[in-house]
């Protein structure tokens, strides 16, 4: 990891509900609203963007765990803003990255939860992907 790499650092990113992004089963849209499997998609991504300007080159991070309460629906069309922020960085086998989630739709909560990444050498994520 490059140096730097600390509790505190935050990454957001934005979108705007469209209707990819609401549940729809067996082709059918159930909710005209934003779906949790959207919303936890987004939250990765935030989450990803704290780590990925940090990785050296030989590493790479996988996520590990991930955990939301979904507590607001969002209507399709309204803007999201997803938050993710590093709160802590332990190291047991491999070095494990815990990231704060949340979303919101202006003051409003929509979810908060907790992501984990493990980050390890780009040949070994190799080796487990060929073997698996």
């Amino acid at each position: 990891m490059k140096p730097g790499f600390e509790p505190g650092i935050v990454r957001e990113i934005t979108v705007t509900v469209t209707e990819e992004m609401c549940p729809a089963f067996d082709g059918l849209l159930v909710h005209p609203c934003y779906s949790t499997w959207s919303l936890v998609h987004h939250m990765e991504i935030a989450a990803r963007k704290v780590l990925v300007g940090f990785l050296e080159p030989h590493e790479e991070g996988i996520g590990s765990h991930v955990s939301v309460d979904h507590m607001s629906p969002c209507r399709l069309g309204r803007t999201v803003t997803v938050r993710a922020e590093l709160t802590d960085v332990s190291n047991d086998h491999h070095p494990r990255v815990t990231c704060a989630v949340t979303a919101y739709a202006g003051e409003r909560l929509l979810a908060r939860g907790r992501q984990v990444q493990v980050v390890m050498r780009k040949d070994k994520l190799s080796k487990l992907i060929e073997r698996s």
